[in-house]
């Protein structure tokens, strides 16, 4: 570690339990080791996780798997997109200097989900984040930025974009198998029904996959105006659940009674007996979120999932190759964030005070500095 300082960074004070209390400090810069690189922070994007974290809350894991044990002073976030300022010896990222890239944000490189340590995830437990000006990271954990998006898209790709991505890609069947080279035909989910909760981050990007990818997509959200937002994505049918408390009957009469052949669920226990509600016989939940406050999961869930032959599949983080695959994915079918709202990096706090509001449609993104 370098003794100069000149890393400004916002933490997480130990005794957090508002995001009023994140507070800016100078760290020192680190210097790269072997096989390491030193990027300079361009962006960061939010996810509802960074609120949990920033606020200690019981809802998130931390440090051996303790709710809300994170390290004292912790730099949150993890998506974040950059420029490689230097490198170590032995870097493959050696003589790259200059390149736009994003950040993979856990070591999970390949392989199933046995490989992901909770515990190593940026911005949690006692893996330091990206809000930040600088940050070290090992070489593995860099992946070129799209040429298509800015640094404040790029940081917006990984955690909503590439959940989204898994949960699509490692669907009910072999539809999508292979590698993006195989896929002569582009619409690989043709004749396939996906539904999406809400117009978040994770959701505007499962519009946009499955939709390119040539699926009919049914999205619900409170907002008349945020449905036909989510219909210029590629959203084929809105439902305001308002208007519409009973919205898994609404899905089931625009299927003809059948259920979509997937859910991307994010509210959690609130909203998933409709979710399964809405899934066909055999079909797929893929639970991503835990948006609604903590309650009981009704009791006809388990019926629901067992007489109709239906899979609930909880989706945690992604592969670093899921990662790279979806940046190409994204530059193939120019696939682009949703950015709702970006902030200066000095009204961070401004920033996850928009996140727990959760008024904008796509996502919220801190500029670090400049690509």
């Amino acid at each position: 570690m370098s003794t100069d300082t000149g890393n400004l960074a916002w933490t997480v004070p130990a005794s957090a339990t508002s995001i009023n209390h994140l507070t800016q400090q100078s760290l020192p810069i680190p210097t790269a080791g072997p096989r390491q690189v030193l990027v300079r922070l361009t962006a960061a994007s939010l996810n509802y996780r960074d609120l949990l974290v920033a606020t200690h809350s019981p809802e998130y894991p931390g440090i051996d798997g303790l709710p809300g044990n994170h390290a004292t002073d912790l730099v949150p976030c993890s998506d974040g997109s950059g420029v490689i300022h230097s490198t170590g010896l032995e870097s493959e990222w050696a003589g790259r200097e200059g390149k736009k890239v994003l950040l993979h944000p856990n070591e999970w490189l390949t392989g199933d989900a046995r490989n992901l340590d909770l515990q190593r995830v940026f911005g949690a437990a006692g893996s330091e984040g990206v809000l930040q000006q600088w940050i070290l990271v090992d070489d593995a954990r860099v992946i070129e930025a799209p040429p298509h998006l800015s640094s404040v898209q790029s940081a917006s790709l990984a955690t909503a974009g590439v959940t989204a991505w898994s949960a699509i890609r490692e669907g009910l069947d072999a539809t999508l198998a292979g590698g993006l080279d195989d896929w002569h035909d582009g619409k690989r989910l043709e004749g396939k029904t996906i539904l999406t909760q809400g117009t978040g981050g994770v959701s505007c990007f499962a519009i946009q996959i499955a939709a390119a990818l040539g699926a009919t997509v049914i999205v619900t959200s409170s907002s008349d105006a945020k449905l036909e937002f989510a219909k210029k994505l590629g959203a084929t049918h809105g439902i305001n659940y308002t208007t519409t408390p009973n919205w898994d009957q609404e899905v089931l009469r625009l299927t003809d009674g059948k259920g979509v052949d997937q859910v991307i669920e994010l509210g959690g226990a609130r909203t998933l007996l409709k979710s399964v509600n809405s899934v066909r016989k055999g079909g797929l939940v893929s639970l991503i979120g835990i948006l609604s406050a903590p309650q009981d999961v009704s009791a006809e869930v388990v019926p629901a999932l067992l007489f109709g032959g239906k899979i609930v599949k909880g989706c945690v983080a992604f592969s670093r190759d899921a990662t790279a695959e979806f940046a190409k994915f994204a530059e193939q079918n120019d696939i682009r964030p949703i950015v709702a709202k970006g902030f200066d990096f000095d009204d961070a706090v401004g920033a996850f005070k928009a996140l727990q509001n959760q008024t904008e449609v796509g996502k919220i993104v801190i500029k670090i500095g400049d690509e």
